[in-house]
């Protein structure tokens, strides 16, 4: 073949290969003047070598259609789309667009943790006439809060009642986030009065630096288990009845992954969380997706109070993403038939949180905080124990516009992960469950996690909760209140389109005291569909459903 024919041959590559093919010729010229030249072409040698080599791996490789297709060029592409969520998320997204949370949001949050003016100018960016919009009603006769710091006294009647705060740092544990970030969250309630849930991984030395903590017991019962990993009450014990744990939170379920246990992988545990999870070295960690210690409503009550009994009578609640509604009104029964009931209830909205969880759980399990709060909320209203069971809220909290609705809702206090987060530096970059998170706060890469300035972040968590309560403060005196408990479903506004707008108190039913006992059931369609049938001794479906359910298996 002559030259001149190769040449037309090679011209005719498609433009696919054009990277590879250059990579070669590149290699080849520098290999030449090597030769015949200047040692300085090993430069060539080395930067076309490369190329040239991964172009013929791509080639090879039978795993990667697009590589195979493309040689070189591929890989653009890949890192392109690695980068894609940064893209859209600091030059496309507007400032309003919460995916997962918007560029607004994050902004207020860095504002008033770090002090400076959160005031903006030139009116709201948000179309007020967009259905789904909500407001508050201000009054003609505002009022001017005497107090900011607003708080809860919770299991009243109690041996060790606790005063909450309105606004707390919710249940992040050792493990999902750094050292540090541990650290600077507990010194930032210290300073600030208000509570750290440790999460589910246990009390950590980073959570003793004097703030006050509710200890999240989870299904591995991490801190207080046995080599079986089965609840140790002695365990228990000698961790309750420290002076910084204030309450004690069982989580049922969690609105990031409901319904979902989870695995630490043995190479993920250092000797340091072994100690503090009391768990064994080189073998995997199961967390199971249901408890142990318990299987009914009725035994889950006599759990809480084994646990009221162990930690010298601090209050004991329990936390849950509402699923199947039935299975909430069996705890309910629970109570009535015992007269027993946990002092609180953390609702977490299935919107998802701080854990990574597979993409369906996140946005297709769990019912979301709205719907789950007043589930709550009417259920204990109606079964004649909202007074003795107080109520919390956890699920996108960042301004005291969240804290408000979801007060208005029926919760008496809120907790947030992600705005505490927010707080600590993180600047939403979506790497948590990847160990390299650019702010040092969800990662156990020891180098990343030392940046993170515990003095400076500490400060910036109390100043973030003491703006945001100021902020609510003044919401609520703008709307002629004094108090957050105040709030009800009458203050806050819904757009259902242009020409129409109702008050929550309109949008939703609300029952009265006392009304399911009384045999107000069917007024509601899910209380007359599952009341009634739900039972103390059991979280299995009605008779009815389980029937149906049961005939679709044959």
């Amino acid at each position: 073949m002559s030259r001149l024919s190769r040449l037309s041959r090679f011209a005719s590559l498609p433009l696919r290969f054009s990277a590879y093919a250059t990579s070669l010729l590149g290699l080849a010229a520098s290999l030449v003047g090597v030769m015949i030249s200047s040692p300085q072409w090993g430069w060539g040698v080395l930067a076309f070598g490369l190329l040239a080599a991964l172009g013929t791996f791509d080639l090879l490789q039978r795993h990667q259609t697009v590589s195979r297709n493309y040689p070189i060029l591929a890989h653009l592409r890949y890192n392109l789309e690695s980068f894609g969520p940064e893209i859209r998320q600091y030059f496309i997204q507007t400032d309003t667009e919460q995916v997962p949370f918007s560029r607004e949001q994050r902004r207020l949050v860095y504002q008033r943790a770090k002090g400076v003016s959160d005031k903006k100018p030139f009116g709201s960016l948000y179309d007020m006439n967009q259905p789904g919009y909500e407001w508050i009603g201000h009054s003609l006769a505002p009022v001017h809060a005497q107090k900011t710091d607003f708080r809860i006294t919770v299991g009243a009647g109690r041996p060790r009642p606790y005063s909450a705060s309105v606004f707390n740092i919710s249940a992040m544990s050792f493990g999902a986030l750094s050292a540090n970030a541990i650290k600077a969250l507990n010194d930032g309630a210290r300073e600030g009065g208000f509570y750290h849930d440790t999460g589910e991984g246990a009390i950590s030395s980073y959570h003793r630096r004097g703030g006050d903590l509710v200890w999240e017991i989870g299904s591995g019962y991490f801190g207080c288990r046995d080599e079986a990993g089965h609840f140790d009450p002695e365990r228990f014990r000698h961790h309750a009845r420290q002076n910084a744990v204030k309450m004690i939170e069982i989580k049922l379920s969690q609105g990031a992954k409901p319904g979902h246990g989870g695995i630490l992988p043995a190479a993920k545990i250092t000797p340091e969380i072994a100690t503090i999870r009391g768990v064994p070295l080189g073998e995997d960690v199961i967390s199971p997706a249901a408890h142990s210690a318990f299987t009914t409503p009725l035994e889950m009550i006599a759990f809480i109070n084994e646990l009221r009994d162990l930690a010298d009578g601090k209050p004991v609640g329990i936390k849950l993403a509402i699923g199947h509604p039935w299975e909430w009104f069996a705890i309910v029964k629970a109570m009535l038939e015992t007269g027993e009931h946990p002092d609180f209830v953390v609702v977490d909205g299935g919107e998802g949180g701080t854990g990574a969880a597979p993409l369906e759980f996140i946005n297709r399990l769990g019912m979301p905080l709205t719907e789950a709060l007043q589930l709550v909320h009417n259920t204990l209203v109606g079964a004649g124990l909202r007074e003795r069971v107080h109520i919390a809220a956890a699920g996108k909290m960042t301004s005291a516009f969240d804290i408000a609705r979801a007060m208005a809702l029926g919760a008496d206090w809120c907790n947030a992960a992600r705005g505490f987060m927010f707080a600590l530096g993180c600047i939403q970059a979506l790497t948590c469950h990847t160990n390299r998170c650019p702010s040092g706060v969800a990662t156990q890469d020891a180098l990343r996690g030392s940046r993170l300035d515990v003095p400076t972040k500490a400060q910036r968590v109390a100043t973030f909760h003491t703006n945001t309560l100021a902020a609510l403060a003044e919401m609520l005196g703008a709307a002629g209140l004094s108090h957050p408990a105040q709030l009800g479903p009458e203050h806050v506004l819904h757009r259902l389109s242009r020409h129409e707008v109702k008050s929550f108190a309109e949008l939703h039913e609300f029952l009265t005291p006392r009304e399911l006992l009384a045999g107000g059931a069917d007024r509601h369609p899910v209380f007359r569909d599952y009341w009634e049938s739900a039972r103390a001794d059991s979280f299995e479906p009605p008779e009815a459903l389980a029937r149906l359910r049961n005939s679709k298996l044959y």
